[in-house]
């Protein structure tokens, strides 16, 4: 018995089962968006994203619809309530900055849920606020919590895959700015129950804001304890073992402010994010007052145009990806630039019919979709700018977003230099404006809107100047090497279908077979490419 051999059957080892349930590329990004599912790390980075910047919107936003009652008990003058609106949001501007230079340093899990917990003892300070200075200083301190939004494109941009990164962008970023809509449902909900409760206006209001601090506390439990940096680990484990190159800030924040690009699109950011993050602060007082509703509508109607972003900046990330499908990165630049510019036209028209309150609600409702949709559509092109410093220019994108909201209610809804409505119609013509600069950015691989790409320029090439040739060889810059091998739709379907052609025989590397670039000069350097 012991002298025969074992049967061929026996011998053969089990086929190894896939290390992912979602189908990926050679980077490990998934190629697929499965929206209702939980599939680890991907989709449950999805969520957990979404959601934690979901609630901090709820919590950042969540004065305004009670504003009046609030401005009532503690005797707040228009300039007072401006300065608190203008507060709520420079704060997230340096937060965002350091936001994403953290996600490229440490990981967007550690990074996210920092910043929700650090700002989450705000939100519960707003419940016993008492002077119109305790009532901006809450709102200042509350507002950080929206640099969340920069580890939310980070980690998308990171789970998935060149030809879905736009869709995932859309999604995670919109749901969140979904709670900008809600948070108009929700605390006029939360304070008549509570006031049901047979307690008095002045205490129902400052319960209510005990529900988004404990959504928003809830939040970064989650990230922490199911999240996951990167498809293949966690930061601390990828540096630990040399899968990934531990990076300097230095490094992170040269090539991101080198790169003209990346203000380019924080401007043309601040006057479509921007925008939104002025309306929701104005929009409920705007038709409260204009149109003498009550409290309710007003919180419906307000709550209508944050909670257009539940299709509205999905859809922009979908547009962007379809047109590079159709036409490359020229495609997603001029699907930008044509949806932010009709959002701007729209603007002006709703600052021209207020006279009509039917044709407000309208106007308004086409504009949120417009404005939003931009949003979903910038970040549909941000990961194609760095991948070296793409947390750091995800940051300034958004920090971008923060400044346009600042400057917009500085000139125009600050005090009583001029009416709303008026103020409305400038914010449109400064919104087309200020997408003009969308024509100016160019991709040698891939063109722009006015030019195509250079010749013999490659993605490649272009990602491969981040590095220095000593850390090429050392194989630091691998990982953007899969990334420019992943992006060759953007060139446009010729250069897709010329690629795929080309390499149809060669086999993706899978992450055993991958160049691991050396931490530092005690860790040697495993070269597995064979």
């Amino acid at each position: 018995m012991e002298g025969r051999s074992k049967p061929a059957a026996m011998e053969m080892e089990p086929a190894s089962k896939p290390k992912f349930r979602i189908p990926v590329d050679s980077d490990n990004q998934a190629t697929e968006f499965w929206l209702f599912s939980f599939a680890r790390p991907h989709m449950s980075a999805f969520h957990l994203s979404w959601f934690s910047f979901f609630c901090c919107f709820v919590s950042t936003f969540a004065a305004p619809p009670l504003l009046p009652l609030i401005r009532d008990t503690l005797g707040l003058t228009a300039r007072d309530i401006g300065n608190a609106g203008i507060a709520s949001v420079p704060g997230a501007v340096f937060a965002r900055l350091a936001m994403g230079t953290a996600c490229d340093l440490a990981g967007p899990r550690l990074a996210s849920a920092a910043i929700i917990l650090l700002t989450t003892p705000a939100v519960y300070c707003s419940a016993v606020i008492t002077s119109p200075s305790s009532f901006l200083l809450a709102r200042f301190f509350t507002g950080f919590s929206l640099a969340s939004f920069v580890s939310t494109q980070f980690w998308m941009s990171s789970m998935f895959s060149p030809p879905k990164v736009g869709l995932a962008n859309g999604v995670a970023g919109g749901w969140g700015n979904l709670g900008g809509g809600a948070v108009q449902l929700l605390m006029p909900l939360v304070f008549a129950a509570v006031k049901k409760m047979r307690s008095t206006p002045f205490t129902a209001w400052r319960v209510a804001f005990f529900i988004p601090g404990a959504m928003q506390t809830f939040s970064a439990i989650a990230v922490l304890a199911f999240g996951q940096d990167m498809p293949d680990g966690n930061y601390r484990k990828l540096h630990r073992t040399g899968d990934m190159h531990k990076d300097s800030f230095a490094n992170v924040l040269r090539h991101a402010v080198t790169n003209y690009r990346a203000w380019i699109l924080a401007l043309t950011y601040g006057y479509c994010f921007g925008v939104e993050l002025a309306v929701d602060n104005i929009v409920a007082q705007y038709f409260y007052d204009r149109f003498d509703v009550n409290l309710h509508t007003a919180g419906l109607i307000a709550a209508s145009f944050g909670m257009a972003n539940v299709i509205s900046r999905p859809g922009g990330g979908l547009m962007s990806d379809w047109l590079s499908s159709r036409y490359g990165m020229r495609g997603r630049l001029w699907g930008l630039w044509i949806v932010q510019t009709i959002g701007g036209v729209l603007c002006d028209v709703l600052g021209v019919v207020d006279y009509s309150f039917a044709a407000s609600v309208a106007v308004m409702m086409l504009f949120s979709f417009f404005v939003q949709a931009a949003c979903g559509l910038t970040f549909g092109i941000v990961p194609f700018v760095s991948r070296r410093s793409l947390g750091l220019i995800s940051g300034m994108t958004g920090g971008g977003g923060n400044v346009g909201a600042v400057l917009t209610q500085v000139i125009f809804f600050r005090g009583s230099k001029y009416k709303t409505e008026t103020g409305i119609v400038y914010m449109g013509i400064m919104i087309i404006a200020c997408t003009l600069p969308l024509m100016l950015i160019y991709f040698p691989q891939w063109g722009g809107m006015l030019a195509g790409p250079s010749t013999g320029a490659t993605a490649e090439e272009y990602y491969s100047r981040e590095w220095t040739e000593q850390e090429r060889e050392k194989g630091c810059n691998a990982a953007t090497s899969r990334f420019a091998e992943n992006s060759v739709q953007e060139g446009g379907p010729k250069s897709a279908s010329g690629s795929r052609s080309t390499d149809q025989d060669i086999p993706s590397p899978s992450m055993d077979h991958r160049p691991t670039c050396e931490l530092n000069p005690g860790v040697r350097v495993s070269q597995r490419v064979q």
